[in-house]
């Protein structure tokens, strides 16, 4: 499937595309629940292969999910984790109780510990699968899907038909731009490489206008077209995309509530039977030797101001 959105919009023929909407927006929910939870490795790792699995079997167009997960790295993670660096080196210590420092500057304000590195470890990895999580779901559901899904869920229709017409404006809007883009540029306007950064930038402000404008008629189409077909007098309404559930569907919903049922079974056993003394749990840290940090101490601006009081 060469689908430069990501975005399905026809149902696709694998086994997930075939699952009826309640299925997998049940499923995402759960997933997202699992991941949010905890930060432990050793739960996301497994999480992120589901997920990594679910991606490779749909047969995606792999171009813009790289090109995506590239861009999230290289904004989120690499520039996170150099401002992390710069205000708190001791994110190890705060999240794991200990510290084994490899490596310090001649000052001793910059440090990297093994704990700092494994917290940073731990973040990319609950990043990336739920990276993997969101690109699953979005790649098997299409909008209508996705709309009944929610709706049985439990979620007003109103609201769900809105999700559902942003999620298929997206096409028409991208068509739009370039459209409104090439025409600006026939009209003698500079938006190619051959611009300055500054004239670049001032132009494609400009281009947002019309398209602004252009989305704006199509709005008020679109809620004409609804009121004149009388959309929103009954309580409840059908939906052409929900299907009858099949034996997959029960067979996926079954894992999905098993799944539910073993993240508040590692809740309660991580957070009240057998709590882990830090905040994450590290191979480094020997929990005899974990330390807690007040919140205080966790905070880099508490921490400041504190030092500027004490001066």
């Amino acid at each position: 499937m060469n689908n430069r959105f990501v975005i399905n919009y026809t149902p696709g023929p694998t086994y997930l595309h075939q699952l009826s909407g309640f299925t997998k927006v049940f499923l995402f929910i759960i997933m997202t629940v699992a991941i949010i939870a905890t930060y432990d490795v050793r739960i996301l790792i497994p999480l992120g292969l589901i997920n990594l699995a679910e991606i490779i079997s749909m047969k995606p167009n792999w171009k813009p999910i790289i090109f995506m997960f590239l861009f999230t790295f290289f904004t989120v993670t690499v520039i996170g984790n150099i401002m992390l660096f710069v205000v708190s080196p001791d994110a190890g210590l705060n999240n794991c109780g200990t510290e084994t420092i490899i490596w310090a500057s001649a000052s001793g304000r910059f440090y990297i510990s093994k704990e700092w590195l494994w917290y940073v470890f731990a973040v990319f990895i609950k990043r990336t699968v739920s990276f993997f999580s969101v690109m699953a779901f979005a790649l098997a559901t299409t909008p209508s899907e996705f709309a009944s899904g929610l709706n049985k869920c439990g979620l007003p229709y109103k609201v769900c038909t809105i999700i559902s017409l942003a999620y298929r404006t997206i096409p028409d809007i991208a068509n739009d731009f370039v459209d409104i883009r090439n025409s600006m540029m026939m009209r003698g306007v500079e938006l190619g490489k051959k611009a300055s950064l500054g004239k670049r930038l001032k132009n494609n402000v400009t281009l947002l206008v019309p398209l602004i404008m252009s989305s704006f008629g199509k709005v008020t189409n679109i809620a004409n077209a609804m009121d004149l077909r009388g959309y929103g007098k009954n309580k409840k309404r059908t939906w052409y995309a929900e299907k009858e559930p099949t034996r997959a569907d029960q067979l996926v919903r079954g894992l999905t509530i098993a799944l539910g049922v073993l993240t508040i079974g590692y809740l309660i056993w991580s957070k009240v039977i057998d709590p882990w003394p830090a905040k994450i749990w590290c191979p480094f840290s020997d929990p005899s030797l974990i330390r807690q940090v007040s919140l205080e101490e966790s905070f880099f601006l508490f921490r400041w101001l504190k030092q500027l009081f004490n001066h």
